[in-house]
C-alpha cells in the first residue's frame, strides 16, 4: 500500500494535494467537491487588507454624515465587494467550512502592512482555522524604498502575528527579492512555519483602442513550475520550515517533482479552473500509479531526494547549470524556402 501522507504546518495530511486560495473557495459546495475528489486540505479565498480598510472608511463616512448619506456610502465600496463579504463574512465562512469538512481549513490574509492584521489573525484563529496563510502581495514601486526596507516590513508583520497566533503561519511570497535564500532564513527565524513559493503577480496590460491600463489574468502552465522547483530545491534542509509549491502544478508529474525537491505539499488552482475539480482525483490516481511503477513506497521516501542538499552535483541548481545549458543548446536547423 503506497503511503501518500505528508506533514504540512504541523497538520497530518492524507496526501500532498492542496487547492490554493482563489475565488473558487468562496463556495462551500466547491470545497466539499474538492474534499470528495481527494484534496488533503484547502486554502480559503483571501481576506484583503483593502476590503477591511474600505469597510472602515465606509463606516466612518456613515457615522460622520448621517443616515441620509447611506446610499452614497454604499457606492464607496469597490468591486472587491464581490470577492468576499468582509471580515464578519469571512469568519463565518471559516466556521461553515470547518463544520462541513473533515480536512484542514487554512485561512488566507492578503496584505502587507502591520496595522490591524494582528487582530484579524487572532479572530481568524478564534473562528476555527487550522492555520493561516499570509499572502504578501506587495509591489515595491517606490524608488526611495530599498530592499532592506521591504524585507524589514515583511519581517515586522510576521513577528507581530507570530507573537499572538497559536495556529501555524505560512507566508506566500513572490520571488522578487535580491537575496532570497538569506531572506527565507530570516523568515524562518522570525517564526514562519512554512513558505509558499511563489505568488503569481498578475501583470497589467494595455488596451490599445481605449488607451487604458487593464487587468490581465492568465492561468499558469507547468513551465512556471521550474522556478519553484529550483528555489525549494535550494532551500530544503537549509531553512527550518515547511515548503508549499504553488504556481505551475497541473499534473502528477508536477507533484512528484515538487516532492522530490523538498516540498511538503503541492498547491493548484489553474489546473482546477481549466479541468474542473474532479481533476484532483485524476492527479491522485496518476500519482499512485507512477509511484507503484517506480517502486516508491511513500511520499516521505522521495521528499528532498532531488534537493541541493542531496543531489550529487548541487551546482545543477545554480549558475553552472545556466552555463552548461547555453553551451549545449543548438538551434533547430530549418529547411530553406
Amino acid at each position: 500500500m503506497i503511503d501518500l501522507t505528508t506533514n504540512y504546518l504541523g497538520l497530518e495530511l492524507k496526501n500532498p494535494l492542496v487547492p490554493s486560495s482563489s475565488p473558487m473557495m468562496r463556495h462551500l459546495d466547491n470545497l466539499k467537491q474538492m474534499e470528495d475528489a481527494g484534496a488533503a486540505a484547502v486554502v480559503l479565498h483571501s481576506l484583503f487588507e483593502e476590503q477591511i480598510m474600505r469597510e472602515l472608511d465606509a463606516f466612518d463616512f456613515i457615522m460622520s454624515h448621517g443616515a441620509e448619506s447611506y446610499a452614497e456610502a454604499v457606492t464607496y465600496f469597490p468591486e472587491m465587494q464581490a470577492y468576499n463579504s468582509g471580515l464578519d463574512g469571512y469568519l463565518e465562512q471559516i466556521q461553515r467550512a470547518k463544520a462541513a469538512l473533515e480536512i484542514p481549513v487554512i485561512a488566507s490574509l492578503n496584505g502587507y502592512s502591520a496595522g490591524g492584521w494582528v487582530d484579524y489573525a487572532r479572530q481568524i484563529e478564534a473562528a476555527g482555522a487550522d492555520a493561516l496563510e499570509l499572502n504578501m502581495y506587495y509591489i515595491a514601486a517606490d524608488a526611495a524604498q530599498d530592499s532592506a526596507a521591504v524585507e524589514d516590513m515583511y519581517l515586522e508583520l510576521v513577528r507581530e502575528i507570530c507573537r499572538v497566533l497559536q495556529i501555524p503561519l505560512a507566508i506566500k511570497l513572490g520571488h522578487h527579492f535580491t537575496a532570497f535564500a538569506n531572506f527565507a532564513g530570516k523568515l524562518g527565524d522570525a517564526g514562519v512555519d512554512a513558505l509558499v513559493l511563489f505568488n503569481r503577480f498578475y501583470q497589467p496590460d494595455i488596451d490599445l483602442e481605449e488607451l487604458e491600463i487593464v487587468p490581465s489574468v492568465n492561468l499558469s502552465s507547468s513551465y512556471e513550475l521550474l522556478l519553484r522547483l529550483r528555489w525549494v530545491g535550494l532551500l530544503f534542509g537549509r531553512v527550518e520550515c515547511d515548503f508549499a509549491v504553488t504556481g505551475g502544478v497541473h499534473t502528477a508529474q508536477d507533484v512528484l517533482k515538487a516532492m522530490m525537491v523538498g516540498a511538503n505539499v503541492a498547491m493548484m488552482t489553474s489546473a482546477l479552473l481549466r479541468n474542473g475539480i474532479g481533476h484532483l482525483a485524476n492527479v491522485l490516481l496518476d500519482l499512485q500509479q507512477w509511484m507503484a511503477e517506480h517502486e516508491y513506497e511513500s511520499i516521505a521516501q522521495m521528499r528532498g531526494s532531488m534537493s541541493y542538499k542531496n543531489i550529487p552535483h548541487p551546482a545543477a541548481l545554480e549558475r553552472a547549470n545556466y552555463v552548461s545549458v547555453l553551451r549545449a543548446y543548438e538551434p533547430r536547423k530549418t529547411m530553406p524556402r
